[in-house]
């Protein structure tokens, strides 16, 4: 059996960087680069933080904006992350959308978890219990 990745050992499976201090982040935190959460609805609810805050601060309210900022082209293919995650939620990249609206935030969750990790470990039920953290 392989390996699982490291977003998903660290239950962080948008590999989110070390800076904010998040809700449920582990209490010993070994990996450098990216948090550690103590559970994967803590590392999705993180996401949803994200996404909510670059469509409030920002005004960032397309999946191109959006995941231009979450995973910049210096260290991403983002404009292959940006077709997979619109493909994957059914919408075009420049099409608004509206990530305070659970169904938008949980269907671009998902999609940024499936690119991150190159797999999709979680249920839906994951995600759900996620967005009742916010």
């Amino acid at each position: 059996m392989t390996r699982p990745a490291r977003g998903e050992r660290n239950n962080n499976p948008g590999n989110i960087r070390h800076g904010s201090k998040w809700q449920g982040l582990s209490a010993q935190q070994t990996d450098k680069d990216f948090c550690q959460f103590v559970s994967p609805e803590y590392g999705i609810r993180a996401i949803y933080k994200l996404l909510q805050t670059y469509q409030k601060k920002y005004e960032l309210n397309t999946v191109e904006s959006i995941i231009d900022r979450y995973a910049p082209p210096n260290e991403n293919n983002t404009v292959g992350y940006i077709n997979r995650a619109a493909k994957d939620i059914g919408v075009s990249v420049s099409e608004p959308i509206n990530v305070s609206s659970k169904p938008v935030a949980i269907a671009l969750a998902t999609a940024i978890v499936g690119v991150e990790l190159g797999y999709q470990p979680y249920s839906q039920k994951v995600f759900e219990d996620a967005w009742l953290l916010l």
